[in-house]
């Protein structure tokens, strides 16, 4: 008789195991069900209010990014117009320095000879003139007298009348 009662209690005890998982999965449904109505709605709504929110943080966060984006694209624009400024002045520098007669034209052609004035000068000597840029080297006058220099205002007169064709007797005559 033992085998039947402990056949029996096994039975009993399957029995409430069963019963208290059936009553666990209806307390679940019943969470459930009441998440879906009731109070549990208002939090649904808390929660896609909160979302919405998130969404719309988030959005903003975007459109910061881009404007940084746009910003930051602009600056680079600018950064390569001024280093391509800087890099033509060089250039400018350096053909007047080698006594280029005429900068736009070298620039117009200094890329066939690899952007090096040196090779430009060797190959276009036209371009160029003899005494290369140092000005002082060059010589030439500015028109003014010399500083120190005595000046013989009588010659130079006489000087401008020989040239002129008048002599001191028609001077006279006047």
């Amino acid at each position: 008789m033992d085998g039947e009662t402990n056949g029996g209690q096994q039975e009993t005890q399957a029995q409430q195991e069963a019963k208290a998982d059936g009553q666990e999965g209806q307390q679940r449904e019943a969470q459930d069900q009441q998440e879906v109505g009731g109070s549990a709605g208002n939090d649904y709504e808390q929660q896609i209010a909160e979302r919405d929110k998130r969404i719309s943080e988030l959005e903003a966060q975007v459109a910061e990014a881009a404007k940084n984006a746009e910003t930051a694209e602009q600056l680079r624009g600018e950064i390569a117009e001024f280093r391509q400024a800087s890099a033509d002045a060089r250039i400018d520098f350096k053909l007047q320095l080698a006594g280029c007669r005429n900068v736009k034209a070298a620039r117009a052609i200094l890329s066939d000879h690899g952007d090096d004035v040196d090779k430009l000068k060797e190959a276009e000597p036209w371009l160029f003139s003899a005494g290369g840029g140092n000005r002082a080297a060059q010589g030439g006058t500015t028109g003014l007298p010399n500083a120190g220099a005595a000046i013989d205002t009588e010659k130079t007169l006489r000087h401008w009348r020989e040239v002129a064709g008048l002599t001191d007797r028609d001077e006279k005559k006047e």
